[in-house]
Parts: C-alpha cells; structure tokens; sequence
C-alpha cells in the first residue's frame, strides 16, 4: 500500500499529467480538497473508490483515514491543487507517514504560477531583464514567516515576486513593495488560473490593487510584480543565439 500525493493541477481537470490521471485510477482511495480540486478529476478515480471529501478534516483525521487505507491494503490518492512542492501542506502529512511506517510517494503537477503565467503569455525569465523569480506569500491569518522572509526583505531584491495566498491583502501587497519596485513596476494578478472563470488583471503597482478590489478578488489568486512582466526591449538568450557553438547533428546519432 502506497499513499500518493498528486499534484492535481491549477484547476482545469486536463493539466493533471498522465502519470497523475494514471495513478488516481488504480487507488481504492482518494482524499482530496473539495473546494480546491476540479469534481471532473474524480471520474478518474475507480468506481468502487472511497472519495474524502478533506476540506473539513484536520491532520489527525486525515491521517486517520490514511491509516485505514493502510490496514485494508488500499493505495490512497492524496489529491492536492496545484503542485505539491509549495503551500500544499505535505510536509506535514508525510511526517506522520513516516512515523507511522506508511510508504509514501510525489507526483508532481502543474503550480499555479506557471498557469497564471500562461494565461499572461509570459515568459518570467528574460534575459537581460530579470533571472529570478521568488514565489511566497504574506503572514496575513496563517503561520508567520521566517525572520528574513517578509516583503519588505524580498523587495530588495527587485526579483519577480510571485505571491500566492495574498489577494485579500493586496493593499498591503502594494504598500511595502512601492519602496523598492517604484509605482510603474509591472503587476499582474491571475484569478482562477486555467479555469473557465479565469480572470486576469494587468496593471502597475499604482494601479493593481484598485483592480483587484474593484474586480472583488480575494481567494485562489496569485499577484506578480517584477519588470519581466513587461519587458519588450532585451537581448537574444545565448541558448539559441548563431554565435553559440553546437555540434554536428551527426555527432548525436547513436554509434557516431
């Protein structure tokens, strides 16, 4: 008996992977996030599944219930929105596993960010512009942040910031960037990425957290601020540049 955790996507039920779909298929058992995973996906599951509805569970029922699997010999399908690799509360989930001698396996899905970033038609590297992006979120309701990680500390940085869990609070959001990224600095805010209601709001951080209000936003949202949002005038990357050296393309047939 194996529990997986699945990243289940950003919302649309086919940006599940293969691998994902594949193995939500064959588990007797399925825990998933009722407000945050898309009902299509349960059709994966087998028809004699058990589906758990978690929204409502906390960590020692859900533990619970993956303890039962394991008793009954069930492999479980721990669906999660997103990928599991950021703010999806595993961590925590596999400690318990661990503890408990109960085997555990990843399957990686498509983050949020990257959906928001599709749906913007954007690029988050630009060479030239900006090489790194920061994905985080603000101490608003919801566990502190580590000494080191708050806005105004990543703000130096001027890096494309990525904030996820933050919509609700973008007044705030805007107020302790402005010092470091000045009120033209690109902003965006993608809502319900991937899904038929997607919203997208372009702007600047003069501007976006009118928008976001106005527009009345506040959960399953991602903000990004940075200059690549925006960038047009930069140079070509080396990657595909004429000056590059490459090899032959019969130097990469096999036995050559």
């Amino acid at each position: 008996m194996t529990v997986y955790f699945i990243g289940a996507g950003p919302g649309a039920a086919d940006l599940i992977t293969l691998r994902g779909a594949r193995t939500l298929g064959r588990c007797r058992v399925c825990l998933y996030a009722g407000s945050l995973v898309p009902p299509e996906l349960l059709a994966e599951c087998p028809p004699d599944a058990r589906l758990v509805d978690t929204a409502g569970l906390d960590l020692d029922q859900i533990t619970a219930e993956f303890a039962a699997a394991h008793e009954a010999g069930h492999d479980v399908a721990r669906l999660h929105s997103g990928d599991p690799s950021v703010f999806s509360a595993v961590a925590e989930q596999m400690r318990r596993l661990d503890a408990a001698g109960i085997p555990y396996e990843v399957v990686p899905g498509v983050p949020a960010f990257a959906a928001a970033a599709a749906a913007l038609g954007r690029e988050l590297t630009v060479p030239t512009v900006g090489q790194t992006v920061i994905l985080t979120r603000i101490a608003q309701q919801a566990t502190p942040m580590p000494d080191g990680e708050d806005l105004a500390t990543l703000g130096r940085s001027r890096a494309l910031l990525v904030l996820h869990l933050a919509a609700r609070y973008v007044d705030r959001v805007v107020g302790e960037l402005l010092p470091h990224y000045g009120p033209d600095c690109p902003a965006a805010v993608v809502a319900m990425a991937s899904r038929p209601d997607e919203l997208v709001l372009r702007g600047t951080l003069a501007d976006i957290a009118d928008q976001v209000k106005a527009a009345g936003v506040v959960r399953t949202a991602v903000i990004m601020v940075g200059r690549t949002l925006a960038a047009e005038q930069f140079r070509d990357s080396h990657l595909y540049s004429p000056e590059r050296d490459r090899p032959h393309p019969a130097c990469d047939t096999p036995g050559t």
